[in-house]
């Protein structure tokens, strides 16, 4: 297969949103460059299907590489047979139809592990804003009220000694929350089915780390990191029933999918002030929309957005861009790298 390729002319990629991940100019593309036939598409995203299907057709590229980006069946099925590799620059693959693909003969590969840290640090980031008050202090300072130069307003108090939980602690990304975590000197529970962590795990009979039923980790933590995919079973999997559970005084914080956690059931409890706060670094609809159902997310004070930068790190943009180009140089080789289909 190689040495076939070697002979041919490079494979064209079409990058159908380049921009959302090179959305500063400041990435290196050499490397997908010297692979491929590349060409950019400078946008954010792609939203309509018949212009998804005219990029494709108008350069008949043989790899398309998609980030974070919804790829319609409607459109899939227009791709022109050209097309054999859907690569998507990212962890989550929602938003592709695998099963089609595979049907069409395009296979679908992503990059599992790209951002372990950032998106762990992003989890970190919020526990000690929230531990601190920072949110509410930045926003009264914008606001023009320096109440807390003179009789203090918030509730403050050190991250030692206090429960984090971690839905799908076990995996990558939660591992790495742990590893920040615990020399923080935070306790932590994970929820498992198994009831156990996988044999072998780092932080298998850790003193710090205890797995329990998902019920008690919302009952007893004082934060809650969201850290699993999201597929049929986790769709909705935190609503007004879980966050019912949880402490008055604990925060909900998703670094995950947006619709792991039931939004609607969430702006009501936290309209009720159920629990102290969320964080949320993914939303259900990204941005949340600006009126009608979902709009009121805007305007709760104790809800805190930021628009799924997990992944935005410069490190880890180019670490995603580098983690693609392997995908695509081992398809070039006739090889099968984190296919997903």
């Amino acid at each position: 297969m190689m040495a076939t390729r070697a002979l041919l002319s490079k494979p064209r990629a079409l990058f159908l949103n380049s921009s959302r991940l090179n959305y500063d100019a400041k990435l290196d593309l050499s490397r997908l460059s010297s692979l491929t036939d590349l060409i950019c598409n400078d946008v954010d995203a792609v939203s309509d299907a018949t212009e998804i299907v005219n990029l494709v057709k108008q350069h008949e590229p043989e790899i398309v590489i998609t980030k974070e980006m919804e790829v319609p069946s409607a459109a899939l099925e227009q791709f022109p047979s050209s097309v054999k590799l859907l690569a998507e620059a990212g962890t989550g693959y929602n938003n592709i139809p695998i099963d089609l693909a595979r049907s069409h003969g395009i296979s679908v590969c992503n990059i599992p592990t790209y951002s372990n840290e950032s998106v762990a640090h992003m989890v970190i980031t919020y526990i000690m804003n929230f531990g601190a008050a920072i949110f509410d202090q930045a926003r009264m300072l914008y606001d023009g009220d320096r109440r807390n130069f003179t009789v203090f307003q918030h509730d403050i108090y050190e991250i030692t000694g206090k429960t984090l939980g971690l839905i799908g602690g076990s995996g990558t990304i939660g591992t790495c929350v742990i590893d920040v975590a615990i020399p923080l000197g935070m306790k932590i529970l994970i929820s498992s089915r198994a009831g156990r962590l996988p044999p072998g795990h780092k932080y298998e009979n850790h003193p710090s780390v205890k797995v329990v039923p998902t019920d008690d980790l919302f009952r007893q933590s004082d934060f809650v990191s969201i850290n699993c995919p999201l597929n049929a079973q986790t769709r909705h999997s935190v609503g007004e029933r879980e966050i019912r559970l949880m402490k008055p005084t604990a925060f909900l914080i998703n670094t995950a999918r947006g619709a792991i956690i039931d939004e609607a059931a969430l702006i009501r409890c936290m309209k009720d002030n159920v629990i102290a706060g969320a964080g949320l670094d993914t939303q259900e609809v990204e941005p949340p929309p600006a009126d009608g159902p979902g709009s009121e997310i805007w305007s709760l004070d104790n809800v805190f957005l930021t628009p799924h930068i997990g992944w935005r790190r410069l490190e880890t943009r180019q670490r995603l861009v580098d983690m693609t180009a392997d995908n695509i140089e081992a398809y070039i080789k006739g090889e099968s790298v984190n296919v997903v289909n």
